[in-house]
């Protein structure tokens, strides 16, 4: 990768600021800053229009325009204490915060677009009917209105449109031009011999294959599985002619003490005739045989039993009592993506712009969100429970094996294992049950595609991560990771700056020489990780953790679903936010010293009497909460 040029922004430096600065409603409130650009980042154009605020009425401002985002900056300056100095935690930011006005600033990385529309017409009268509507995939919309003389909005469009979808204008997304650097490398984050090998693998009764280390076997698999001892190559082969897209059933997590499986697949391909296949029926027997302890393997398809049927039609179906004799089949109702895609849809109705707040749980049952949390997160719960009382061991698969199938394995995973609540084992899991296991990360977000009417998107990997704040609402010390480690990830699964998400699957993304050509989110967060850590964490060795999957214990995640509502008041956590404040006080102490040590460095005669770094100048404190 080219160095990155000169610039007044590093890395830190602009991801700190947008952290420090960014209010709910997609507004921060600068102080006298131009245009931030990340390395790499370029200028296209600037504007003078009006921006709608929902909140606030019209703002005259200019929009900034670059490869990778959309900025709009105020003309007009806001007294405005409360906002101006939101997320400013020292003596001396604030004093110099009061004594200036502010202006009102809006900062969207383009790959949160999913659809631009040109608003009014020629002909259109009234004040601001005249302009473009952007909907965005955080939960938001923007207006924009312009002048109607000189092709203003024509221009913008078709450059925020060649932009915001470059793949349809044969551009590379800026991911492949972001020339950040970190001071970890997020891609040598997860290896997955290495994580293999935590669990105890291979052993007597798994063996690592690679088989598929040139994706013949299966082109949405990663290169390296583990399957049964007993199973050879061939064995696999076969298998995989009757599993759909040829994912066979393969580990993803043993348990370290009882030796019961976590296992992944897609649905077998039985149609309409019921058809058999020896060698899968012999390969889930082997598979229930790697444990001797056990009678019966468990199998839990995802789907609602009317949906596994109906797959039948199309070549798809389930494991049939009277052909897989030594299994028992259950069904955990979990809806497809286009209800998943659907019920989110009707979440964003009932909070942007504004909150239903005379028939609020009513609307919010009405979209049925939580409903489908529940059932994802009770799903997880009989995996992990089967698992961890060593009853059986639990294949888990929905049609295609990419979408319920992984957030129920993550999420057993994640109850079942302490090490993946650490922020890096976290990663870890991601990076294994999500993407190189093949969810469909750019059908599913359209990463740089302009049709948004596409029926595959859908926000499963969202749903999971709500899962995952669920959770951690419930056990508040478990967990390293706070809720902006969560957002992060979300913020980051649209920007389009990382590789992190990109593309379907490991052979994608292999051919296209991502963790070569682009920077992993894990090394922005991996450099920065005080500010993404839980301070009331407390570090548990196999502690299984239930969460309550009832509905009267799972709330709506108010600081993402409404954050950009600066009417709904977030109420920080007053232990984390002292600890933030810490923090962000630490880091301005480090930075004074090292500026006191550049400006007194040609004075030191003895340079070994001089400390080596700003931290060994700072005092020891004791931080109390």
């Amino acid at each position: 990768m080219a160095s990155a040029p000169t610039s007044k922004y590093n890395s830190h430096s602009l991801e700190n600021e947008s952290i420090k600065r960014t209010s709910r409603d997609g507004v921060n409130r600068d102080i006298g800053e131009a245009l931030p650009r990340l390395p790499g980042e370029t200028r296209i154009t600037d504007k003078e229009v009006i921006y709608i605020c929902p909140f606030n009425g019209p703002i005259k401002g200019r929009v900034y325009i670059t490869n990778y985002r959309l900025y709009l900056r105020s003309l007009e300056t806001h007294l405005e204490f409360s906002h101006g100095v939101r997320g400013l935690t020292t003596w001396s930011q604030l004093k110099d915060a009061s004594l200036q006005d502010s202006a009102l600033i809006l900062d969207v990385p383009l790959g949160v677009i999913s659809r631009i529309e040109k608003m009014g017409g020629a002909t259109s009268r009234g004040e601001n009917s005249y302009g473009l509507d952007i909907t965005c995939k955080d939960m938001r919309n923007l207006r924009f209105a312009l002048k109607q003389e000189g092709h203003s909005r024509r221009d913008m469009f078709e450059i925020l449109t060649r932009y915001a979808f470059p793949l349809a204008h044969s551009l590379p997304m800026f991911a492949f031009l972001n020339e950040e650097k970190f001071d970890v490398d997020g891609w040598m984050v997860y290896n997955p011999v290495e994580e293999y090998r935590r669990q105890g693998l291979p052993n007597h009764h798994w063996r690592i294959t690679f088989i598929n280390k040139c994706y013949e076997l299966c082109d949405t698999y990663p290169a390296l599985l583990v399957v049964p001892y007993r199973a050879s190559d061939d064995d696999l082969r076969r298998v995989a002619t009757f599993r759909s897209r040829n994912r066979i059933p393969v580990l993803s997590w043993i348990h370290p003490e009882n030796k019961t499986v976590i296992v992944r697949c897609s649905q077998p391909l039985v149609g309409v005739s019921g058809k058999r296949n020896k060698d899968d029926e012999k390969y889930l027997d082997v598979i229930r045989e790697t444990n001797r302890q056990i009678n019966k393997l468990t199998i839990y398809d995802a789907r609602p039993n009317v949906n596994a049927v109906a797959n039948k039609a199309t070549g798809g179906g389930y494991e049939s009592d009277d052909a897989y004799h030594n299994a028992e089949l259950f069904f955990l109702d979990i809806h497809n993506i286009h209800v998943m895609r659907e019920s989110l849809k009707k979440v964003k109705d009932i909070v942007y712009p504004n909150v239903e707040e005379s028939h609020w749980l009513s609307s919010l049952e009405s979209t049925h969100w939580l409903e489908h949390i529940k059932l994802v997160l009770t799903g997880a719960i009989q995996v992990a429970d089967r698992v961890s009382s060593g009853k059986s061991s639990v294949v888990v698969h929905c049609s295609d094996g990419w979408d319920r199938t992984a957030q129920l394995t993550s999420l057993a995973m994640l109850m079942l294992d302490s090490y993946y609540r650490s922020i890096e084992g976290f990663e870890i899991l991601v990076q294994k049950e999500w993407i190189s296991f093949g969810h469909k990360f750019a059908s599913r977000i359209g990463h740089g595609d302009k049709n948004h009417a596409d029926a595959d998107r859908s926000p499963i990997f969202l749903q999971f991560i709500d899962c995952v704040w669920q959770m951690s609402k419930q056990f508040p010390t478990a967990f390293e990771f706070n809720e902006r480690f969560l957002i992060i990830i979300l913020d980051h699964l649209y920007s389009c700056r990382f590789g992190t998400f990109l593309y379907n699957c490991e052979s994608a993304r292999e051919k296209q020489k991502v963790t070569e050509r682009t920077v992993s989110l894990w090394s922005l967060i991996n450099s920065n990780k005080d500010k993404f850590k839980n301070p009331f964490y407390t570090k548990e060795i196999n502690r299984v953790l239930y969460p309550v999957a009832s509905m009267r214990h799972l709330e709506l995640w108010v600081n993402y679903y409404i954050r950009w509502n600066p009417r709904i008041k977030q109420q920080p956590n007053p232990v984390e936010q002292r600890y933030m404040e810490l923090l962000a006080l630490r880091d301005e102490y480090i930075k004074r010293l090292e500026e006191l040590q550049l400006a007194n460095s040609p004075k030191l005669s003895d340079p070994s009497t001089s400390p080596s770094s700003p931290s060994q100048m700072m005092p020891h404190v004791q931080t109390h909460f």
